[in-house]
């Protein structure tokens, strides 16, 4: 936002969102703090908050779109490059005895998501800031109060990690971007502010991570895939109803793996020991011991945390001109559609889209300046909220895709028929939600809303289809039979038939 003077905008958090918000901060000549409260993040040795390396990243259009629009020349090739692109998923399973693969593309189109690294991410992102003279960082430094209507904010500051000696430093700014995560310190202190509401859920499944290493250039499988030991290019899964396991390719040929299981059933292996090869055995086949050995998968299950999965929802993001919270601050989700990044990196496009919208000319005093950041921040909470919630609810909905309807002939039906009528008919605008979300940047609410009122004209279709043979055999019967004045019949059918049409499309139309 151009004004007199150069703005300063300090961003507590210096993961991926907070770090592409100081870029595009910067990038519109703003002084720029980063404060993050672990070491710098590209350091091997600074341990993630939860203590272990995360769920691997799904980088899909939206993110990839933001990251083109921060105005800096090499970051998106240079992203790209470290990534490994994925057509689809590829289903696991079991049948007569016998191992099986199904894959699934994800669009018809052939477009394809890509599996990243959370950590080099982060390290491209910020070797951008570290480019860049109006940009510092302070890392060691936790956020234990702020001001927002005296623009203060006051940092605890260790000098490492390991350091039990701190000191407390105050800190003004004119703008405060919280990219902190699901547990915000900004957050928490915006609360004492502004009316916000707030909902946050644990839902009733952990995560624990597992690891498949590359295969050994003497295993007789190299030359398959070239050393991963599964197809690169596809995300793997091996559904179980109301559990499930997936692997994501990594650069260096491994692949992540999450197990998704619900609470009762971790209590359950950790009660008995012996009960999670077995376990494994049955429900995701093939893992172990040709992916996992046994002994490795005891020791990976034993000393990897089992981890919560949160959703959180709240409104509004921000106060006054002062503060705004971004990412999973404002919008914390479970993993399943793989959009948590990808919607907090495009949490920071649409802020300085509105932003920019609200921009004052650079003879606006400060006060001018101040009261249009304040409207941009409000355009921008009561916008970006109906998306973010939606993206949320949607993503809890996946997992039941994900875990078990990946496997039903319903759901591959529908998916096939929107796949096709995308290809053959495209002026209509049919397209899979999962092609909305995942290869577009149009809002989230209005995926909602396209896909709702696809589902009713498929339903109008299928209807039409549907009366039109019951009409036909009715037709042919009275032929048949010789029943009726044959023309006459038909012209009542017809007229009947066009009459019930109407009605079944104006009942769809108000559902």
């Amino acid at each position: 936002m151009a004004s007199g003077r150069r703005q300063k905008t300090i961003v507590v958090g210096a993961g991926p969102v907070g770090a592409l918000a100081a870029l595009y901060a910067a990038g519109r000549g703003n002084d720029v703090e980063v404060y993050e409260l672990r070491g710098d993040l590209r350091d091997s040795s600074t341990v993630p908050l939860n203590f272990t390396k995360s769920i691997n990243l799904a980088l899909s259009e939206r993110g990839i779109n933001s990251m083109r629009k921060a105005n800096a020349p090499g970051l998106l090739d240079a992203v790209l490059n470290d990534t490994i692109p994925m057509h689809g998923r590829m289903i696991h399973g079991k049948k007569h005895g016998k191992l099986f693969e199904e894959a699934q593309l994800y669009d018809a189109q052939g477009r394809f998501i890509r599996a990243a690294d959370r950590a080099g991410l982060n390290k491209r992102l910020l070797d951008e800031l570290n480019s860049m003279p109006n940009v510092k960082f302070f890392f060691h430094h936790k956020l234990v109060g702020a001001d927002f209507k005296r623009n203060l904010a006051w940092f605890e500051v260790r000098s490492s990690s390991n350091s039990k000696e701190t000191k407390e430093i105050e800190v003004s700014f004119d703008f405060l971007i919280g990219a902190d995560g699901a547990h915000s310190a900004v957050r928490y202190h915006l609360m004492k502010y502004t009316r916000m509401s707030y909902h946050q859920e644990y839902i009733d499944t952990l995560w624990c991570e597992f690891h498949i290493p590359p295969l050994a250039p003497s295993d007789p499988n190299y030359s398959k895939y070239d050393g991963f030991a599964l197809s690169p290019n596809h995300l793997h899964i091996w559904p179980g109803g109301s559990f499930m396991f997936i692997a994501i390719p990594s650069l260096d040929k491994s692949f992540t793996c999450t197990l998704f299981l619900p609470e009762s059933r971790f209590s359950e292996l950790d009660a008995d020991h012996g009960a999670l090869v077995p376990f494994f055995e049955k429900n995701f086949p093939g893992v172990v011991p040709d992916l996992i050995s046994d002994s490795n998968l005891r020791t990976q299950y034993r000393e990897n945390p089992h981890l919560p999965l949160i959703s959180i929802k709240c409104s509004p993001y921000h106060y006054s001109s002062s503060a705004v919270i971004l990412g999973d601050a404002a919008h914390a989700m479970v993993p399943f559609y793989g959009q948590g990044m990808n919607a907090g990196l495009e949490d920071v496009r649409v802020l300085y889209d509105v932003l920019d919208e609200h921009s004052v000319s650079s003879r606006a005093s400060p006060e001018e300046v101040t009261v249009a950041r304040g409207e941009a921040l409000a355009a921008y909470s009561k916008t970006r909220h109906e998306d973010a919630a939606t993206i949320n609810d949607l993503a809890l909905r996946n997992y039941e895709e994900m875990r078990d309807k990946v496997r039903s002939p319903v759901y591959l039906f529908r998916k096939m028929i929107e796949e096709k009528l995308s290809v053959w008919f495209p002026g209509v605008g049919i397209k899979t939600q999962y092609s909305r979300i995942s290869f577009g940047n149009e809002r989230y609410s209005d995926v909602r809303r396209a896909v709702s009122w696809q589902g009713k004209v498929l339903l109008g279709m299928i209807n039409v289809v549907a009366i039109g043979g019951i009409a036909s055999v009715a037709l042919s019967m009275r032929i048949w039979l010789g029943g009726h004045p044959v023309r006459t019949s038909v012209g009542r059918d017809i007229k009947w038939l066009g009459a019930w049409i109407a009605s079944t499309g104006d009942a769809i139309g108000r559902r």
